[in-house]
């Protein structure tokens, strides 16, 4: 047995912001299914908002995210988000990333989508990469103990209190048990639930599920966002900085076709906004090949692009075989976010005493139905920063939970059942046919448009698929790296998480963010201006509606 005072499950930029604010008062050990420098964190292309320029502000911040989340947004979550930003920023300079600067040496900022003034804090089109690769040199300079390529497979709760983790170690494969006072998760979102994605094979929803599981609340996990400017065929992300920049879309006509849906904002319209449009042309007859539409840097000049999107630049022509200088790229919307996730409050606490969560995997709902380019990014090291001063608060002040044997065994049974295979169960069928058929069904029928009876068949293919894996027989065996026993776990935590995300979706009958129904295209502020909270029944998820917290900005008409 292993023991830790705080233990960090994640290795992307909130989980190592989380620890090194946790760690100069308490004992902390970050545990990562990947190394942490292959984190998605380090996918993130465009920026982090914050107002530093002289014309912006934190209240102009605020509106525009609250407006963003087409009012769903907890307006006090909001307030820590933009209030703390530019305090983080300057944090994380003096931690050295090197941040893009103007000509007089000040952070250069560009606008993303939603936001009414430049305020992305940008490294070229590579933020994420170059914030994520400055965490992690100030965790090796505290030597901070990782654990990389263990998987948290469950968490150990005695008397509604968190004690504990039960996680596997896949270079050894063994389990081992880590004692703790706080667990923290950070482990990121669940984009492998859909066929067409630009999350990377890790995003499983690992801890969403298991938090689930334990006992914890997920909240809004029908808002799913679809970056409108994915790479036509691979869906690898073309960042919102190529847009920031002065990028067009163009249709098969070569008209700005974004003047017929956001006159004002363009192009730079929030991304729900943008996709729909996007879907809207192809399925019209307005796109190249039927198939896809064009972003357009050609009038950037090829000095820009070199000098603000080399990564876009590179992508496009390794993988499109274009050179975004010279000509447009074929791009289609593909999933890309979860604005939902494990119920927090604004320092990283869920409703399962002795467990926090910050980044993706939380749902401290800043983003509501929909989330602003850049405002991600700043939720890792804002939140994760929080949750760090909170953990450590809670590591000093709180007794050792108890944790019995008995609680171990039990969690350790069902999983060593798994790890010797079981001894029944079907194997005709694959954990690969069952998520081929779980992708399909989520990106054709729980998508950027919806309607009721797509949603009833989905939730039907879904619960027919989870007794499909019921039967399954385990790929067990205890050699190491044992990929195909990682695969099937990760099946069945995206099972539960599709099914959450389909009953919600069915559930709320309005549109609201990125839940476009098109049976009920209108949002309907009287009946569902509420969370949507799940909790984990014996029969499946119970669902329930929760309180939007708003301070300032009453529900408008949202326009762009």
């Amino acid at each position: 047995m292993l023991i830790h005072e705080v233990l960090v499950v994640g290795g992307g930029l909130a989980g190592l912001m989380a620890a090194l604010t946790a760690a100069p008062k308490a004992d902390v050990a970050i545990l990562s299914k990947i190394y942490p420098t292959r984190s998605h964190s380090g996918a993130a292309q465009g920026g982090f908002n914050a107002a530093l320029g002289e014309d912006d502000s934190v209240e102009a911040h605020i509106f525009d995210t609250v407006k963003g989340s087409d009012y769903l947004g907890d307006q006090d979550a909001i307030e820590v988000l933009c209030s703390e930003g530019p305090e983080v920023i300057l944090e994380l300079e003096r931690m050295g990333v090197p941040w893009t600067r103007t000509a007089d040496g000040r952070v250069a900022q560009r606008s993303l989508g939603g936001a009414g003034f430049p305020r992305a804090c940008f490294a070229a089109d590579f933020s994420g990469h170059v914030v994520l690769h400055t965490l992690y040199e100030q965790v090796l300079k505290r030597g901070l103990k990782i654990y990389p390529e263990w998987h948290l497979v469950a968490l150990l709760v005695e008397g509604g209190q968190v004690a504990g983790a039960l996680v596997y170690d896949l270079p050894r494969a063994r389990l081992e048990v880590i004692r703790c006072k706080v667990v923290i998760l950070a482990t990121g979102g669940y984009g492998r639930a859909f066929a067409k994605t630009t999350n990377a094979h890790a995003n499983t929803g690992d801890g969403m599920a298991i938090a689930y599981r334990a006992g914890a609340v997920l909240s809004d996990m029908e808002f799913v966002q679809f970056h409108p400017t994915t790479l036509y065929g691979t869906n690898i992300l073309i960042s919102e900085a190529a847009r920031g920049e002065g990028g067009y879309l163009r249709n098969i006509n070569g008209d700005r076709f974004m003047a017929q849906y956001a006159p004002q904002k363009m192009e730079l319209a929030p991304r729900d906004v943008v996709s729909r449009a996007i879907f809207k042309e192809i399925k019209e007859g307005r796109g190249i090949n039927d198939q896809y539409v064009h972003l357009d840097l050609t009038h950037l000049g090829e000095g820009l692009v070199a000098e603000r999107l080399p990564q876009v630049r590179d992508l496009s022509m390794r993988y499109a075989g274009v050179d975004p200088a010279k000509a447009p790229m074929p791009i289609e919307p593909a999933q890309h976010y979860s604005m939902g996730g494990v119920r927090t409050d604004t320092w990283g606490m869920t409703s399962l005493p002795g467990l926090l969560a910050a980044g993706e995997v939380a749902n401290v709902s800043v983003h509501g139905a929909n989330r602003l380019g850049g405002n991600s990014l700043l939720e890792t090291v804002v939140f994760g920063r929080r949750a760090g001063l909170k953990a450590a608060e809670l590591a000093r002040q709180e007794a050792w939970p108890a944790l019995s044997q008995t609680t171990v065994n039990r969690a350790r049974q069902s999983l060593v059942a798994i790890l010797d295979g079981g001894e029944q169960g079907v194997t005709e069928d694959t954990t690969f046919a069952i998520r081929r058929e779980m992708t399909g069904i989520m990106t054709g029928q729980v998508g950027v448009f919806r309607v009721g009876h797509e949603l009833e068949d989905a939730v039907k293919g879904l619960e027919r698929l989870k007794e499909r894996y019921g039967r399954l027989k385990p790929p067990g065996g205890r050699q190491p790296y044992n990929y195909a026993l990682m695969d099937y776990l990760e099946v069945g935590y995206l099972l539960d998480l599709c099914e959450i995300i389909a009953r919600g979706a069915l559930r709320r009958t309005e549109s609201r963010g990125a839940h476009y129904r098109l049976d009920y295209p209108r949002r309907d502020d009287e009946n569902w201006l509420c969370h949507t909270f799940a909790r984990c029944g014996e029969k499946g998820p119970e669902f329930s509606a929760g309180p939007v917290k708003i301070t300032r900005y009453a529900p408008q008409e949202r326009g762009y």
